[in-house]
């Protein structure tokens, strides 16, 4: 098991990646605190990591990461009942206003940054001194395909994942020499309950139905078909672990082949 024995927190958890993140961290021996702003949200990943049967120690822990006193008290309450904590894995996102940038609500802009840069950041803030204390630990930052190809209507959201982009090298940098390694995962199309009300908004608004709009994605992704959000955690997982521990400052593609770098 890739994260036997090691503790992570989960940030973002939800129906989709975020609980598919906790569950697969669970598979591979950790220890999950998780967090989301939703009580309910939290109490429903609980119980699907339950149902594995694996005996998994869980602490969840409401928290509005665009609050750093929120994320302190998470990353304080994940030390104080499990001593340590191995990898972060920032997963909570806002994904904004659809639309186009001329027409663009700046201040969904706004809050879109403030969650997806500086929410993630201030958690990653808090988690730092414990992995500096402990000799080292793993970050891991689930960014877009969104900033690699740009998305109609997705300008802001795209946005704010570029600046995380660019905060998350810097990092993978400054933190090297105290053998904390920063990677970021970069998410495609992900079948899962986020993707699926992405669709059906546009079939509602007058758009291609949702079947129609997966066929015409999937014919622009050379595995065939949208990867599930369950599969796209696994490789998040990977740079989380001890398997991945050469490797920082990477930026794995994560979408079925749909963006080749060259």
């Amino acid at each position: 098991m890739l994260l036997q024995g090691k503790v992570v927190i989960v940030s973002g958890i939800g129906p989709g990646l975020g609980q598919e993140l906790a569950l697969e961290a669970a598979k591979q021996g950790a220890s999950v605190a998780m967090c989301a702003r939703t009580q309910s949200k939290l109490d429903d990943a609980e119980a699907a990591i339950a149902e594995l049967g694996l005996g998994t120690q869980v602490l969840k822990i409401a928290t509005d990461i665009s609050d750093r006193n929120q994320c302190a008290t998470l990353v304080e309450q994940t030390i104080s009942r499990f001593g340590r904590i191995d990898v972060l894995f920032n997963s909570a996102y806002n994904p904004g206003e659809f639309g186009p940038i001329e027409s663009a609500n700046l201040d969904s802009w706004r809050a879109a940054m403030d969650v997806n840069l500086f929410g993630t950041m201030a958690l990653t803030l808090e988690t730092i001194p414990q992995m500096k204390k402990q000799g080292g630990g793993a970050i891991v930052m689930i960014n877009t395909m969104v900033t690699r190809k740009p998305l109609h209507t997705q300008g802001g959201y795209g946005a704010s994942k570029a600046a995380l982009a660019s905060a998350t090298s810097h990092l993978a940098l400054e933190l090297g020499a105290y053998n904390i390694r920063v990677n970021s995962a970069y998410m495609g199309w992900m079948w899962g309950p986020a993707v699926e009300g992405y669709l059906q908004m546009n079939a509602d608004a007058g758009g291609p139905s949702v079947e129609q709009q997966v066929a015409a994605v999937s014919k622009n992704i050379p595995i065939g078909h949208i990867p599930d959000d369950a599969d796209c955690a696994k490789a998040a997982i990977f740079l989380g672990s001890d398997y991945a521990c050469a490797v920082t400052g990477a930026a794995l593609d994560v979408n079925g082949g749909e963006y080749l770098p060259h």
